[in-house]
């Protein structure tokens, strides 16, 4: 039996209180896709991502992190072969996820997978905020995040700040680049 999953233990909870991604992303990623054959969308978590990519390109690979612990046993090679071949990749998607990543090496394979029109895209959901907290609940909410912020990854530090740190090399398509990336609400 394989290794469990990050997220295995508390699958149903992460899917009922994960954001729901706003329909205008995935219209704005179809206008700016010149293609739409073939994307793979990375950390798909419970695959909400995916299903919004799935509206508009005929083939979605959506990976997670079982998946991405197989291959990190696998060479960057092996990697790109599972899909055909290099330059075949319309669109890859990373939705709340990068931070979990070798961000070098994933940024290496993404380059060699995507066709010379095709694009990345990464992005993330800040912490939720409350309409009028109560200043007890406003307290609370900070001693859990104090507290339980030690045993967070430290990838946590790109979500904390909105990913603006998040190294980012690739060239901006208008929804933002790095330092700057487009803030949506989602409620």
């Amino acid at each position: 039996m394989g290794e469990v999953g990050l997220f295995d233990k508390q699958a149903e909870v992460y899917l009922s209180a994960r954001p729901k991604y706003p329909s205008e992303c995935f219209s704005m990623l179809s206008n700016l896709t010149p293609h739409h054959s073939l994307a793979w969308d990375v950390g798909t978590g419970n695959g909400q991502a995916a299903i919004g990519v799935a509206e508009f390109c005929d083939q979605v690979i959506a990976t997670d992190v079982s998946e991405a612990q197989v291959s990190l046993s696998m060479s960057d090679d092996e990697l790109v072969a599972m899909f055909g071949c290099e330059g075949m990749v319309d669109l890859v998607t990373v939705a709340t996820a990068a931070h979990w990543f070798d961000l070098p090496r994933f940024y290496s394979v993404v380059k060699r997978l995507l066709k010379p029109s095709g694009i990345i895209t990464v992005w993330s959901y800040m912490f939720f905020t409350i309409d009028n907290p109560t200043p007890s609940l406003e307290l609370t909410m900070k001693q859990v995040f104090e507290t339980t912020l030690p045993y967070w990854n430290n990838g946590i530090r790109f979500v904390l700040d909105d990913y603006k740190t998040l190294p980012f090399s690739f060239e901006s398509v208008g929804l933002g680049s790095e330092g700057e990336p487009l803030m949506l609400e989602m409620k």
